[in-house]
């Protein structure tokens, strides 16, 4: 076995000595950049929408609180606590709500006028996992987080696990419908 050693040994100084670190790098890089063109883009797991019905499709009514096309749901992300064991308003037992929320402004539908809606997460659970929305309506850049739904708000709390989330009206906006 000695004899196989030293061929290898022999064949690895001779690539060392002819081949420069950067060349070996620029054809990594060129063989992981022609890699990336040929391989598949992977699917986007779209399943907690489809098992749990909360797609929106138009045909369902924008009063029914149990749905994503519920008006005052129009800048939720996340799991709808009315789902969840709790209600539009108030967490499900054995949950806190979160101490930092995010504000949007949704049209109810029945008066017309524009409400200013406070979402907060309920925290101390693992999520729900049903009836997943993921409404975007005036969304911010997440340099404003306020505005922003793409954070866990739990992280305010105690515990900064996520469970579903709640809509809290906090009165009529100012803007015009």
């Amino acid at each position: 076995m000695k004899w196989f050693d030293d061929f290898f040994e022999r064949q690895t100084r001779t690539v060392a000595q002819q081949t420069s670190r950067r060349s070996a790098l620029r054809r990594m890089g060129k063989y992981l950049v022609g890699t990336a063109f040929i391989l598949p883009v992977l699917p986007f797991d779209r399943s907690p929408r489809a098992q749990h019905g909360a797609v929106s499709d138009g045909k369902h009514d924008p009063l029914d609180d149990q749905r994503c096309e519920y008006w005052r749901y129009c800048s939720l992300d996340g799991h709808l606590c009315t789902c969840c064991g709790g209600s539009i308003t108030s967490c499900p037992p054995g949950t806190d709500p979160s101490a930092v929320t995010w504000i949007g402004t949704c049209q109810n539908p029945e008066d017309g006028k524009h409400y200013l809606v406070s979402y907060n997460d309920c925290c101390g659970v693992a999520s729900c996992g049903r009836c997943f929305c993921n409404e975007n309506e005036g969304e911010r850049p997440g340099y404003r987080m306020g505005v922003h739904n793409d954070v866990n708000w739990c992280m305010g709390n105690e515990s900064s696990v996520y469970h579903c989330t709640v809509s809290i009206i906090l009165g009529v906006s100012g803007k015009s419908g």
